[in-house]
């Protein structure tokens, strides 16, 4: 088998050993559904409140406030949808960005049709949003204000704490997607003053196909699955025990390393970012240079496509994205590197990189001269470039 350098961590992460362990005996010896009331289930209702607790403690939020859902995809939908309900009477108005994933941003589109108004921010060259701007587009009508932690493109980390004071300070409900972030950056939803919070398990090392919303006590947004009374009624759905088992069990994981993994991860990272930087020419950092993610590095390279990139990183045996990998099939650039002022011929040659725990130097510098090499064999194929140098 060739050498395999899995740089894509922000699409997933591989599901470490220990909860893998930790799931395998609730698919075959301890199978019983927790809503059921004989005591060979009974035991898994309490294995379920056991890792509640344990994310609510990471969190620093309290465990009925966490509800199991089957990823950060229902988590968003869940938030926006149920949130204009349950406060339409109070107004239509919601404001997001525009560099939000598409969980976000298709879902304020479906409001929208239903009468709903949403202000889409704008962001920096950095991609970050002003809170300034976050106070100005607020509206006697506003309901909601929903900006993510930390990009899933380029890594910027938002200003959360400013812009929740201002949602607390008016009254406004305060959602923030923190698929990327959480597990990867300390999160306390108090001093953050966050009301909603969306997360998944396959982003920090545990299984896809779980995450969960928090919802913080007294926000009165109603169900978003409905069926029988599980999640305390507000989501339907025989519990995912095995996956609810191994995110707890990773989000645990995720908090005993995460300050010796991101020490690791930003050292790595800066060495990628500062080699690339000087060593191929024309190509510049997407996102924020130090405020982003531990683990995250985008580039834009003039002159490339990068399809072409990745497929012929591929063949080198390293695994990149050039985007979302929910929007990896799309020939459109990238909604993100747009909002941040890219023209779309520079916006094409995107490559993010993102690392892990498991990530070496010696990882870095392989990918580094490879990038050298492809680089340079597909700008050699670019009457671009030709003309480019030509200019000179």
């Amino acid at each position: 088998m060739k050498r395999l350098i899995y740089l894509d961590n922000a699409a997933t992460t591989k599901t470490a050993p220990e909860v893998v362990e930790a799931m395998l005996p609730y698919f075959t010896e301890r199978f019983g559904n927790p809503s059921s009331v004989y005591s060979f289930a009974a035991g898994n209702k309490e294995v379920v409140s056991e890792q509640r607790d344990a994310i609510a403690e990471v969190l620093g939020a309290k465990s009925n406030e966490i509800y199991f859902t089957a990823g950060g995809s229902e988590s968003d939908n869940w938030a926006l949808k149920a949130a204009a309900e349950a406060y339409g009477e109070k107004g239509n108005h919601i404001i997001t960005t525009k560099i939000e994933h598409h969980a976000i941003l298709h879902t304020a589109e479906y409001l929208e049709k239903r009468g709903f108004e949403v202000t889409y921010l704008e962001v920096d060259e950095d991609g970050k949003v002003k809170p300034e701007d976050v106070k100005r587009a607020i509206r006697p009508t506003t309901i909601l204000i929903s900006v993510m932690f930390a990009n899933n493109e380029i890594g910027t980390i938002q200003p959360i704490r400013e812009i929740g004071e201002i949602a607390h300070e008016h009254g406004i409900l305060f959602h923030t997607d923190a698929v990327q972030a959480f597990g990867q950056v300390p999160i306390h939803v108090e001093e953050y003053h966050i009301d909603m919070l969306s997360a998944s398990g396959h982003k920090l090392n545990g299984p896809k196909g779980i995450g969960f919303l928090y919802i913080r006590k007294g926000v009165k947004i109603r169900s978003f699955v409905h069926g029988g009374a599980q999640e305390r009624k507000r989501r339907a759905g025989t519990e995912n025990v095995p996956g609810i088992v191994g995110l707890g069990t990773a989000v645990k994981r995720a908090a005993a390393t995460m300050k010796e993994r991101a020490q690791k991860e930003i050292s790595l990272r800066d060495e990628l970012i500062e080699r690339v930087l000087e060593e191929i020419p024309y190509c510049r950092l997407n996102g924020h240079r130090t405020d982003r993610l531990p683990n995250n590095a985008n580039f834009s390279f003039r002159f490339v496509e990068g399809e072409s990139l990745l497929i012929m990183l591929d063949g080198k045996g390293i695994c990149g994205s050039s985007g979302s990998a929910c929007t990896s099939g799309s020939l459109d650039p990238s909604h993100v590197l747009l909002a941040i002022g890219l023209p779309h011929e520079i916006a094409h040659g995107s490559l993010r990189l993102t690392l892990s725990e498991e990530t070496t130097k010696e990882d870095i510098d392989y990918v580094v001269e490879a990038l050298k090499e492809i680089i340079g064999k597909l700008r050699a194929m670019s009457p671009l470039y030709e003309d480019f140098v030509k200019k000179g």
